[in-house]
């Protein structure tokens, strides 16, 4: 399979809502499949619990024989993830990725991270050290940033209030994904604005 026919693969599987791993990853609309939007769901029994956490994600030209480059957009309490800038430290996405590997196993591998981090290799050591002196601020720190930073949306519900503005589901939902949820900054687009 050409390297074009396995990333259109991959995408459509990874895009389906997959409720039971909670991981998810779509092109932006309007790039060329090679930008992707992913969200990973907070694992069940830690402090990222009820969090949805965005996910920028880049398919260099080599893919599958290089590793995607992934960041956190949306701000996180990890060890292994950068507070200030979302950077990664997974040894999948750098010197152990395999070809073997999908885009869907490394947002899995980053969700897995969040249930067990990594604190004697930080991307991020000031929330290392609290997590290796201090576990019970840690876990309410990085509770806080959840519940502040990565809230689930409900997009059915945001959806419906744009078309009680009259436009149609289609559009809404485009409009919503091409923002990233921002409902301003998509009714402004479908406004025209």
């Amino acid at each position: 399979m050409s390297p074009n026919g396995r990333l259109t693969k991959e995408l459509n599987e990874v895009g389906k809502v997959d409720p039971t791993s909670g991981v998810r990853a779509v092109a932006v609309i309007g790039s060329n499949s090679r930008e992707l939007k992913g969200t990973i769901n907070g694992p069940t029994g830690t402090c990222y619990e009820g969090g949805v956490f965005k996910i920028d994600i880049s398919i260099p030209k080599q893919y599958p024989f290089e590793p995607p480059k992934m960041k956190f957009t949306t701000k996180i309490w990890h060890p292994n993830i950068s507070s200030q800038t979302g950077a990664i430290c997974l040894d999948i996405l750098k010197d152990q990725w395999s070809p073997a590997l999908t885009i869907k196993t490394a947002l899995l591998s980053l969700q897995a991270l969040l249930t067990s981090p990594e604190p004697s290799d930080p991307q991020d050591a000031e929330v290392a050290k609290m997590y290796i002196s201090d576990r019970k601020k840690f876990e309410k720190t990085a509770k806080f940033w959840t519940d502040s930073y990565a809230k689930a949306i409900d997009e059915e519900e945001i959806i419906n209030r744009i078309k009680e503005m009259g436009f149609d589901r289609e559009s809404a939902k485009n409009a919503l994904e091409k923002h990233e949820y921002d409902e301003s900054a998509a009714v402004n687009e479908l406004l025209g604005m």
